[in-house]
C-alpha cells in the first residue's frame, strides 16, 4: 500500500486507523507496520493529528499485536505454525525465525524487529517454547516502544521520503537500519551547529 493511500486511511478514520492497521499486521495485513507508524508521525508533524495521541494509538497497536501473537502461539501454537508451515512463501521465514531463537535465544525477541513478517512468528514460536509472559512481556513492550518511537520519529522528521526509507530497512534490515540511525544523528548534530551558528552570529551583530 502506498503512503498517500495510507494517509488517505488515517486522515478519514484518524487514530482508530493506526491501532486497527497495526494490531491487524500479526494476521498477515499487507501494510508495513513501519509504514502505518512513520505515517501517524508525519501527519502530527503536520498538524493533521495530535503527535502525542498520533505515536501512543501507534505504540498501543503494536503492543497489542505482540500479545496477540504470543497468546495465539500459547493457545493454538503447533496448529497455526503447521498451517503456515504449508505455504511456500511462510516456509523459509519460519526457518529464519526458529534459527534466530536458536542463536539468540531470548533476545532474538530483540533482533526480530529488524526482519519483516519475522518479528510477527517470533512472537509465536517463543510461546509455543515455554517463554513466561512476564519474561516476554519485560522484553518484548519495551523494544516496541523503541521501535514505534524510532519510526514515528522517522516519518516526523522525513515526511514523504519515508516511503522509500521503509523499503530499504525492510530488504536490508540491519544494515539500512543502522545507515538511517548514523544520518539521523549526522542531521541532529549540523541542525545544531547551524542553530548555534545563527546564535553567535545574533549576538555579535547586537554588539
Amino acid at each position: 500500500m502506498h503512503m498517500n493511500m495510507l494517509m488517505s486511511i488515517i486522515e478519514h478514520y484518524g487514530y482508530v486507523a493506526i491501532f486497527f492497521l497495526l494490531w491487524l499486521g500479526i494476521v498477515g495485513l499487507p501494510i508495513p507496520d513501519e509504514l502505518v507508524v512513520a505515517t501517524g508521525g508525519f501527519l502530527g508533524s503536520i498538524g493533521l493529528l495530535d503527535p502525542f495521541y498520533a505515536f501512543l494509538f501507534g505504540y498501543l497497536g503494536v503492543s497489542s499485536g505482540l500479545s496477540i501473537g504470543y497468546f495465539l502461539g500459547k493457545w493454538f501454537g503447533k496448529p497455526i505454525l503447521d498451517w503456515l508451515s504449508k505455504k511456500e512463501k511462510m516456509e523459509k521465514t519460519i526457518q529464519r525465525s526458529t534459527a534466530l531463537i536458536h542463536r539468540y535465544g531470548t533476545y532474538s525477541l530483540c533482533f526480530s524487529y529488524l526482519f519483516p513478517v519475522v518479528r510477527h512468528l517470533v512472537p509465536y514460536i517463543v510461546a509455543m517454547g515455554g517463554m513466561t509472559y512476564r519474561r516476554y512481556a519485560l522484553i518484548a513492550y519495551p523494544i516496541g516502544l523503541l521501535w514505534t518511537a524510532f519510526f514515528y520519529f522517522l516519518g516526523h522528521f522525513f515526511g514523504k521520503s519515508m516511503e522509500s526509507i521503509v523499503e530499504l530497512t525492510r530488504r536490508y534490515g540491519f544494515y539500512a537500519l543502522g545507515a538511517v540511525v548514523l544520518l539521523i544523528v549526522l542531521l541532529l548534530i549540523v541542525r545544531r551547529l547551524v542553530r548555534t551558528n545563527k546564535s553567535y552570529n545574533t549576538e555579535k551583530e547586537g554588539e
